[in-house]
């Protein structure tokens, strides 16, 4: 018998499928665990916290880590070691979603190490598992005795032929011109990340509020589970912060006014605002120490920063202006240039206020794909987009340890925006890299990697379909009076005190891509669509400053970037360009200088041919048609004779060609033989006369190629 006892629930997704959520059966020593499944995909969702906290964290410590497991979709590793290692980068950017919707839904005052880990331990080709990923975390925390503000859930909405789905069928999602996760609390949406194809502010909404009544659902679902598990009835105590209302409020007083007014100082400069904030707190902190020598400095800052946003906040919302004197809906000072870096095959500088990308873009050829080796694909991508964030970016000194989460999460937003405009193989033959580097920060270099990109492609002459902008839009709310202020183009400082940061990023047409995260309950869509529509505005302004510098794609590539060109062959003739062991082909590489890349697809042979200047290029697609050019009857050949028989001779007349030239075609003469006649090794001309359709093969003849010999003269002297 077993020792356990497994609690399930259904969800009924609108197309009939079920998720269950299970309980009870599986790693019973965490916190909480359960196992959903749909189909055969199935996560693994466990939560610890741990009982003490250190005493020097003033923050939640908290960790979520999502990895699918090779084994539960019958694969092996590629790696060398075979074995599942760090995380993947579409790992990463899972943790990422879930990460975004759990953290605001702790207590602000939990500071207790939190480790969120979700297990593909079963993969089925026909589910997205990312979908299911948040639904797995919050049932766990859910029947767990963890503080938390839950349930939520995150689903994939997609408008697929016209029609909304949720949680679509893997194969579908392709056709789909709006792809996003959403995630939401019963009562409000707090996540959105996703893609689509220039859809209008409306469209998005209308997605958007399909998917959270699918969520609503999946929230009722996770109660009645807490319900049945009694560990969950009761969440664990931990000690809350120690109020001292005196301190608090002489805090607010000495705070407030002065912070207000350098706040509606308009001052344009990051380190000009800092340094009028800061002159506040240490004046006051000088007052309070001299009053009180036993100050607590935690809580003295707890209600610094407070009173600090407090102040800000209001300003926005009664001034109607930004920290830097901005109106709100305002872009910061736009300037660019294309081609600033000589060596590059196409480059972008792109500066928006204190925020600044240098971007490049690299042309290489099939051999540069990046190889794309996971538990749920395999393949190969020849468009990536890579974000750098160094620490001198913000005046900050860390080391460089490589790109961390934030960094791949803001550069797959690039990527999927920059994607969408992105032309046909056909289009483009080449592989593409772009490396955006962040050289100066203060508020959404995601969005200056999106306008640099944009530029940098069109300076390469990549003929990308549009030009893409991006802006981040924030939010500052008054709970109490419910008004509200919606910001264009925020500064960092706007971003951390405010209650939504919302990326939009699109076309002059629509919307491609947006990643909205909102920190605070009950954001209404008439927020949300206000936001969209006072992103549009902006998002058009930047991308006619963008055009000021350049407008459409260059109309040639630069001189340094490798040329390329298509050639189909026949199926039959692949073997024979390469060669036994590739020798044909290298060779062909080392005389030309050219790459030579060939794929056997519809059964023709596609190849590929990169080269630095036309006459390498040329030199190689000569030695290809001769090698792979189809005969031609009536044509006249230059041959080499392989081999005699005594009824004839065969003659290669193309490389692996070879044509029967019968014995009574070699001569006007009747031969008996062509011992003397003809050797191995010769080199004649011969004419194609026909191809037998049956069987392809050549028959030559060399004969109707000479001179006919001349009739002897008769008796009488007449020719």
């Amino acid at each position: 018998m077993p020792n356990y006892t497994a609690v399930t629930k259904h969800i009924t997704l609108p197309d009939g499928r079920q998720i269950s959520i299970e309980t009870g059966k599986l790693a019973k020593f965490a916190d909480g665990a359960v196992v959903v499944r749909l189909g055969d995909a199935m996560l693994l969702a466990t939560v610890v916290s741990q009982p003490s906290s250190r005493g020097d964290v003033d923050f939640l410590p908290l960790s979520v880590d999502y990895q699918e497991k090779f084994g539960g979709a019958g694969n092996i590793p590629g790696s060398f070691q075979r074995r599942e290692g760090r995380l993947s980068d579409a790992e990463i950017l899972v943790c990422r979603i879930v990460d975004r919707i759990l953290r605001p839904m702790f207590p602000k005052d939990y500071h207790y190490e939190v480790q969120v880990m979700i297990t593909l331990i079963s993969a089925d080709k026909t589910v997205q598992p990312d979908a299911l990923a948040a639904l797995a975390a919050s049932a766990a925390l859910s029947i767990s005795d963890i503080p938390f503000a839950g349930p939520i859930s995150e689903v994939r909405v997609a408008r697929i032929d016209g029609k909304l789905q949720i949680n679509p069928l893997t194969a579908d999602i392709a056709r789909a011109d709006i792809d996003l996760i959403v995630g939401a609390t019963a009562d409000s949406v707090a996540m959105v990340e996703g893609e689509m194809d220039e859809v209008s502010e409306e469209e998005m909404v209308e997605a958007i509020a399909y998917a959270h009544e699918a969520i609503k659902e999946q929230v009722r679902v996770q109660l009645e589970l807490a319900a049945e598990v009694e560990k969950s009835h009761v969440k664990r105590e931990y000690p809350k912060y120690e109020e001292n209302d005196d301190l608090k409020k002489r805090i607010q007083e000495g705070v407030y006014e002065q912070a207000y007014k350098v706040a509606h100082s308009g001052n344009p400069s990051k380190a000009g605002r800092k340094e009028g904030f800061g002159a506040i707190k240490k004046s006051l902190t000088a007052q309070l120490l001299e009053e009180q020598p036993e100050l607590d400095m935690k809580m003295f800052g707890r209600y610094y920063s407070s009173a600090e946003k407090k102040a800000i906040r209001d300003m926005m919302i009664k001034e109607r202006t930004r920290l830097d004197g901005r109106q709100l809906t305002e872009i910061r000072p736009i300037w660019s240039e294309v081609n600033y870096l000589p060596g590059a095959h196409g480059s972008a500088l792109f500066t928006r206020g204190e925020t600044q990308s240098l971007t490049t873009v690299a042309l290489g050829t099939k051999l540069d794909e990046q190889i794309i080796d996971t538990a749920m694909t395999s393949g190969y991508s020849k468009f990536m987009l890579h974000y750098n964030f160094p620490a001198f970016s913000t005046g900050e000194v860390k080391p460089n340890r490589g790109p961390g989460r934030r960094e791949i999460g803001h550069g797959n937003l690039a990527q999927r925006s920059l994607k969408k405009v992105m032309p046909s193989d056909d289009e483009n033959p080449y592989t593409v890299r772009i490396v955006s580097d962040i050289l100066e920060s203060n508020g959404s270099s995601s969005m200056a990697t999106v306008c640099a990109g944009s530029m940098a492609l069109m300076d390469a002459g990549i003929p990308i379909r549009a030009a893409v902008s991006g802006i981040a839009m924030g939010l500052v709310q008054d709970k109490e009076t419910g008004e509200y202020a919606v910001l264009s183009d925020i500064l960092g400082d706007e971003d951390h005190l405010g209650d939504m940061d919302f990326k939009v990023t699109g076309t002059e047409k629509g919307i491609v891509a947006c990643q909205m995260d909102i920190k605070i309950q009950g954001l209404s869509a008439e927020i949300m669509t206000a936001a969209l529509h006072q992103a549009r505005e902006g998002r058009l302004h930047i991308l006619r400053e963008m055009a000021k510098t350049i407008a459409a794609p260059a109309a040639e590539l630069k001189p340094h970037t490798p040329r390329s060109h298509k050639m189909l062959i026949d199926k039959e003739y692949i073997g024979a360009v390469i060669g036994p062991g590739g020798k044909v082909i290298q060779q062909i590489q080392k005389d030309t200088n050219a790459t030579v890349i060939i794929e056997e697809k519809d059964e023709k042979g596609h190849v590929s041919i990169y080269a630095s200047n036309q006459e390498d290029m040329q030199a190689a697609i000569d030695r290809i048609r001769a090698i792979a050019a189809t005969p031609e009857i009536g044509e006249t050949y230059k041959g080499k004779v392989r081999s005699i028989q005594p009824y004839g001779a065969f003659v290669e007349i193309m490389p692996g060609k070879d044509g029967l030239l019968h014995i009574s075609e070699v001569s006007h003469e009747r031969l008996a033989a062509l011992e003397g006649v003809l050797e191995v090794g010769q080199e004649i001309d011969v004419k194609l006369l026909d191809i037998d359709k049956k069987t392809g093969k050549y028959r030559l003849s060399r004969k109707v190629l000479l001179p006919k010999p001349e009739r002897a003269a008769d008796s009488n002297g007449a020719a």
